[in-house]
Formats: C-alpha cells, sequence, structure tokens
C-alpha cells in the first residue's frame, strides 16, 4: 500500500478526534461565550483540523486522486466508535447499518488493486 494512502488514512482517524473534542466540549459547560470558543479542547480540535488539512493537501499530491474520496468516508466509522467508546453512546442498528454499507461499498471498491 502507499505510504500516502496510510497517511490519509490515518488523518480520518484524527479528524474524527478532533471532532470528538468538539462534542465533548460542546457537552460542558463553560464562563460565558468567549469560554465556549476558547478552551483547550475547542482549540485543541482546530489546531488539529488544520493539521489534517494540511497533511491532506500534501498526501493528495503523491496518490491518486480518486482514491481520497474513498479514504475519507472512514471518518464516519471512526466517529462511530469514538462516540460509542468514548462518549457511551447507544449503538443504534440504523447507525450500524450505515457503517457496515459504507466498509461494504470502501472493499467493493478496493476490488480494484490501488
Amino acid at each position: 500500500m502507499n505510504k500516502y494512502l496510510l497517511l490519509m488514512f490515518i488523518l480520518t482517524f484524527f479528524s474524527a478526534l478532533s471532532q470528538l473534542l468538539l462534542k465533548l466540549s460542546a457537552n460542558e459547560t463553560h464562563k460565558g461565550r468567549f469560554g465556549e470558543y476558547l478552551n483547550g479542547k475547542v482549540i485543541t480540535a482546530y489546531v488539529i483540523f488544520a493539521l489534517v488539512l494540511l497533511l491532506n493537501t500534501y498526501a493528495y499530491t503523491k496518490v491518486n486522486l480518486k482514491y481520497g474520496p474513498v479514504i475519507d468516508t472512514f471518518t464516519y466509522v471512526f466517529v462511530l466508535l469514538l462516540s460509542v467508546l468514548v462518549l457511551k453512546e447507544r449503538l443504534e442498528k440504523w447507525k450500524l447499518a450505515g457503517n457496515v454499507m459504507i466498509i461494504a461499498g470502501v472493499l467493493l471498491y478496493a476490488m480494484e488493486p490501488f
């Protein structure tokens, strides 16, 4: 596997992690309006978003463009896993069915060799 495809896959996890940080911050009570946006979790999440954007842009220069959107769909899978494991959200059958369809679609697409 191309090391840049692997990088893009890892970056999808970090994208999901930053979304988790934003959700954790949203669930907290903050002092004033600025506290909602200027706290450690939100700032860290946006720094991660920026780094993911920069690294993803670089990785796109090294891989075939048709693989990017396919790899990016794994963000949904990671968000589901993190929400169940960290936020203790219920795993609903429709969420699970959607993620199974995402993985099945990626596997079908992957039948064509990278």
